[in-house]
């Protein structure tokens, strides 16, 4: 792999935020996630589990329910607002007050044409999806009690709703309630109040809640009676899902806990069937607070910011990777950036960004020694964002000098200054509105220009002048026009080229010189994850979700001899088979057949000049080729040399051709940082 000095980075504080609702999507395998921050994602299940949309967060904007109609995504809160994302412009494309105050629940009926909402004042409304939005349509009998869940019966004419002590079931048209049941009637000697925390309504007319008293309950709404109850918890089951064909059942606990009820024959061949609880899971440390169950898995998402996709092997054809368990706790996008000419680090959080300066040595040592600093990394600037929304991207250049960042409405550039006595900020006046909205911002390697991806396959180009000052430059836009907007660069060391990747999977690549389209990378099933330009052969290297690999010649527009290689024998199964994304790439100048790249959990260079492994190659071989003699070393040397003593990785860049930096951010850090979890008893204490 060679010898690198590495700056271990563990100072970036990020504590991702909790996941507060899931909404999945069966038509387009995508699942729909919100978070406690207010920030809304999309993954592409089909895509290897890609996060493909991200946006970013409000402070006046919580997100209580999730819910897809078709292929729209609507959110609501507590802010009394129902909102319609825009997936292709990642944006809010409108919102419409509920009238009710806060809302807590929000389900769609089954031909996604209407939207049911529960208020806190104990109403519950139907809004009409529409072309462009939503409409009002009616109100529905109003009682005492904020309507904490609901679901539609799968015909349409019916809705449960879950409140404090009971939950109702109305008529949809006549708005009224035809059956109200109290959930704490079993209960003697009541003390404190039951919340339904979670409802649903199957076809066959069974309604199942779960409540605070950690019940999972069935119950005949015609008759108004209880058919099972099953205790799973001590502490409260707050989220429940059904699959589609009503089989099964996933619920989660503010234990940490998810539980499955499957509908099994009460014998062997007997047509009576039963609910029964058949299998616990412990994936989180907090509260359980949304769960979603796809035609294949259970999926979970925790306060403990871990999304959690549990594959049901008895749905599984293939026992293999396609039945591995998977976790997601970091984004699929790089919240930091390197500014390798000064060896400075810009963290971004959700409010603030934060300016450190590396730290230093002079020691010298073998392989794998801790060298003493001679200087400690710095804190240099702290950046606050005003105004409620959260930052979508940021970057800083690579001499230092420019720190940029923008919100959904706010362009932000600053001019950093580099003094005697400390750093002193000046905020660039009058930057032109036309640059948002900005999804992506990179600088040139010279430090002169920025470049700020933007919506509808658009890509700005900002002059920076001195000694503090900018200019629009340019608009540079695909030949064929495109919906989406740009979410990743890529800029060569040169300066003649550039390629952006939209939401709709296409590489646009343009010859900056005269500011013109060059050509199109072909369209591959896809999504990408990351991308770069080498800058000696000006060769595009591409990850996408797969992790699959493209090496494409952009003065050549086509892909070049290694590619072809790489496509025609195959990447090694290990490889094909991680589900972390390639989430940045590199190159070292003085090695011109090194590609540098890394997920989550590994760091990888890649060797052109050595063979691909094959099918029968062990692909982590490192610590085995340490241990051989020369001679026998050279026969089992292959392309692949993969590190994962680092991990979990945020980043990873060359500083110079002999020292890495790679930023770390340990999943225990997180955990202390969060509130304690519920406390469960041990056996044997």
């Amino acid at each position: 792999m060679g010898e690198f000095e590495v700056h271990r980075v563990r100072f970036f504080g990020l504590v991702p935020a909790g996941v507060r609702c899931l909404a999945w999507q069966p038509r387009s395998d995508r699942l729909g996630l919100a978070r406690t921050d207010g920030t809304v994602e999309v993954y592409n299940f089909a895509a290897n589990y890609f996060q493909e949309k991200v946006i970013p967060g409000h402070e006046a904007r919580s997100v209580e329910a999730l819910c897809w109609a078709g292929d729209r995504l609507f959110g609501a809160g507590l802010s009394g607002e129902i909102t319609e994302y825009d997936l292709a412009g990642l944006c809010v494309a409108c919102s419409v007050d509920g009238c009710g105050g806060p809302i807590w629940s929000m389900a769609v009926n089954s031909s996604g044409t209407q939207l049911a909402i529960g208020c806190d004042d104990g109403s519950i409304k139907l809004f009409q999806v529409v072309p462009g939005g939503i409409q009002f349509e009616q109100n529905l009998d109003r009682r005492k009690g904020r309507i904490l869940c609901l679901s539609w019966h799968p015909s349409d004419t019916h809705i449960a709703a879950g409140s404090i002590d009971n939950f109702r079931v109305l008529d949809v048209c006549s708005g009224q309630t035809v059956q109200r049941i109290m959930v704490n009637y079993h209960v003697q000697k009541v003390k404190q109040e039951c919340i339904v925390w979670s409802i649903a309504f199957l076809s066959s007319g069974t309604v199942v809640t779960s409540d605070s008293f950690g019940r999972v309950q069935f119950w005949d709404w015609k008759q108004g009676t209880l058919l099972d109850s099953h205790t799973v918890s001590n502490s409260a089951v707050l989220s429940l899902a059904v699959s589609e064909k009503e089989d099964s059942i996933i619920v989660g606990t503010s234990a940490g806990a998810t539980y499955q009820f499957q509908l099994l024959p009460v014998k062997l061949n007997s047509q009576e069937k039963r609910w029964i609880r058949t299998k616990p899971f412990q994936y989180h440390t907090h509260d359980v607070r949304a769960v979603a169950h796809s035609s294949t898995a259970l999926i979970s998402g925790g306060l403990d910011a871990q999304l959690v996709i549990r594959p049901l092997m008895e749905k599984m054809q293939d026992k293999g990777y396609e039945a591995a368990l998977r976790k997601f706790t970091f984004p699929h996008r790089r919240l930091v950036s390197c500014a390798r000419e000064a060896r400075l680090l810009l963290f971004q959080f959700s409010q603030h960004l934060e300016l450190w300066r590396l730290g230093s040595t002079n020691g010298t040592g073998k392989d794998g020694d801790i060298l003493p600093l001679s200087s400690m990394p710095e804190h240099l600037v702290q950046l606050k964002s005003k105004g409620p929304e959260h930052i979508y991207c940021s970057c800083v250049s690579p001499c230092g000098s420019w720190v940029t960042y923008a919100t959904a409405s706010r362009f932000h550039l600053y001019r950093v200054h580099y003094e005697d006595d400390g750093v002193r900020i000046q905020k660039i006046p009058k930057v032109s509105k036309l640059l948002l909205p900005a999804y992506q911002l990179q600088f040139s390697s010279d430090s002169s220009s920025l470049f700020i991806a933007s919506a509808r396959g658009s890509v700005h180009v900002v002059l920076l002048l001195e000694p503090g000052g900018c200019r629009h430059l340019h608009t540079l836009q695909p030949p064929s026009g495109c919906p989406e907007a740009v979410y990743l660069l890529a800029l060569s060391a040169d300066g003649r080229w550039l390629a952006a990747v939209s939401g709709d999977w296409a590489i646009h690549i343009y010859k900056l010189k005269r500011l013109k389209h060059h050509c199109t990378v072909p369209l591959y099933s896809c999504a990408v994850t990351a991308l770069a330009i080498h800058p000696v052969t000006n060769n595009l290297v591409i990850a996408h979700s797969d992790q699959q690999l493209f090496e494409f010649s952009i003065p050549e527009k086509q892909y070049t001899d290694w590619s072809r290689t790489v496509q025609n024998s195959g990447l090694h199964k290990v490889w094909l088979e991680r589900d972390s994304p390639i989430t940045h790439i590199t190159f070292n100048p003085k090695n011109p057949s090194h590609i540098l790249l890394h997920d989550t959990y590994m760091f990888c260079i890649i060797d052109k000049s050595l063979p691909l492994p094959d099918s029968s190659t062990l692909l982590m071989n490192q610590c085995i080729l340490k241990q051989l003699p020369e001679s026998a070393r050279q026969q089992q040397l292959h392309a692949f040399k993969i590190c994962k003593k680092f991990q979990p990785l945020l980043f990873v860049d060359l500083l110079d051709e002999k020292c890495l930096v790679m930023v770390e951010r340990p999943i225990m850090d997180i955990k202390t940082q969060l509130p304690l979890p519920t406390q469960q008893k041990k056996f044997g204490t």
